[in-house]
């Protein structure tokens, strides 16, 4: 099977989230898209998210009646902090009969050079990138791209132009009133 990554801390998870995952998994080969909460993203504070229990439930209740996509808890078993290239090594161990990729937002792209690992990552999986923008002009994922093809080996790297514009993010969300 081939099953996407979408990786993230979801503090809080959202429509845009929902969506977007929604989207992939009806739209792309995936045959399964998995929303894995991160327990502690190495570029975030630990100390900002809500406990990893409560955002896997909470994740696991906005995707519970959409097929084809799955929660998953599995870095939480992991080494801390979680890293990426980490990740898809347990994975590939523990699922050796899927093929993996990963599917990221165009700002982790545009820092994907500080990536530990990335070369790792992309020589070994196919990634899929989103657009964040409400324009949805391609240049600065062109530049980014261009510039790590040309610093690695890659074994696809998919924009998905196509997919619907969600203008939400968590960190919106916290930083509203609403958000307790």
């Amino acid at each position: 099977m081939r099953i996407g990554i979408y990786g993230g801390s979801f503090n809080p998870v959202h429509f845009g989230h929902v969506g977007l995952a929604k989207w992939v998994v009806e739209n792309t080969d995936l045959d399964e898209l998995w929303l894995l909460v991160s327990p502690n993203n190495p570029l975030k504070a630990a100390d900002s998210l809500a406990p990893e229990q409560e955002r896997l439930a909470a994740v696991r209740e906005a995707i519970k009646d959409i097929p084809g996509l799955k929660a998953s808890d599995f870095e939480f078993s992991l080494p801390r902090p979680s890293y990426t290239a980490n990740t898809l090594r347990e994975l590939q161990k523990a699922y050796p009969q899927h093929e993996f990729t990963l599917v990221i937002g165009e700002d982790n792209l545009a820092i994907f050079d500080k990536w530990r690992e990335y070369e790792y990552i992309m020589a070994n999986y196919r990634i899929f990138v989103y657009p964040r923008t409400s324009s949805r002009q391609t240049v600065g994922v062109a530049s980014a791209e261009k510039d790590l093809i040309a610093a690695s080996a890659v074994k696809e790297l998919r924009l998905l132009s196509e997919a619907p514009y969600f203008n939400i993010s968590s960190t919106e969300i916290r930083a509203s009133q609403n958000w307790k």
